[in-house]
């Protein structure tokens, strides 16, 4: 079985590319799932099974093309709010698909990641999903998380809350509360902060989406609908990033494959 880095190189020759020029960590705020179906004239319901459908597709590709992690945000605290028999299709939804995925999860070593609060969900999608995460809890390719009653609000409100009991029982001192502190007690702990946020149907916003480890993520926005996201729409992504010059916040005028025209100064 050929390693990530060894897939990651094949995926930069195949696109005339370095290695170092792809980001090996991926989220995508998978947007457009309703507009799908409008446009086909089918209910809503039918443009999320083809998202589902799609984020497997999408998962796939990321573990042929060696990347190390890929976040996809799938339901938010705020999607509750959505009509109840939506609601109810999509937590049917994902009970099937967190027990439909296993077979491809174990087969491709891939490890999947809950982001958000278990409580308040449909006992059959927590007993799905604490199974499913069992059951990958030792495998070691790619991490596939998935934001499943998440808000990045309420991520950093939890964080916030053990952090402060940690220190209320003599655990933890004032003095080593800092940013890897922090980041310790995120969801997100242990996963390497996106090199890349994907975001579908192109609307320009963040939707309360890792809000504390996209702080110097490249942001990627198209026109196209979750649904119709595909490999060639993830490798147009890739492309893009490529020409991106990431400085976090110094100057650097020598970034192997950036366009002289990236090299402008960032705030």
């Amino acid at each position: 079985m050929k390693s990530m880095d060894q897939k990651l190189a094949e995926t930069a020759a195949r696109l005339g590319l370095e290695p170092e020029q792809l980001p090996r960590n991926i989220a995508i705020i998978m947007d457009g799932n309703g507009r799908w179906a409008q446009h086909k004239n089918l209910p809503r319901y039918e443009g999320h099974r083809q998202g589902a459908k799609t984020a497997e597709t999408i998962a796939q590709c990321c573990v042929d093309f060696g990347m190390k992690s890929l976040t996809l945000y799938s339901f938010s605290i705020e999607n509750w709010k959505r009509p109840k028999a939506e609601v109810n299709a999509l937590m049917h939804l994902y009970a099937d698909y967190l027990v439909a995925i296993r077979p491809n999860l174990m087969r491709n070593n891939v490890k999947l990641i809950h982001l958000g609060r278990m409580a308040g969900l449909p006992e059959m999608v927590s007993d799905s999903l604490r199974e499913t995460l069992e059951l990958t809890r030792n495998n070691t390719g790619m991490a596939l998380a998935l934001a499943l009653n998440y808000s990045g609000r309420a991520e950093i409100v939890d964080a916030a809350r053990a952090i402060a009991q940690a220190h209320q029982e003599g655990r933890l001192r004032l003095e080593d509360i800092d940013e890897t502190c922090i980041s310790a007690h995120l969801y997100t702990a242990g996963l390497p902060d996106p090199d890349l946020l994907i975001r579908t149907a192109s609307e320009l916003r963040v939707s309360n989406f890792l809000l504390w480890q996209i702080s110097y993520s490249e942001f990627y926005v198209t026109d196209t609908l979750w649904p119709q996201f595909d490999e060639r729409s993830l490798e147009e992504a890739l492309l893009a990033y490529a020409r991106r010059d990431r400085r976090f916040g110094a100057i650097d005028t020598a970034a192997p494959g950036r366009s002289p025209a990236a090299n402008t100064l960032k705030a």
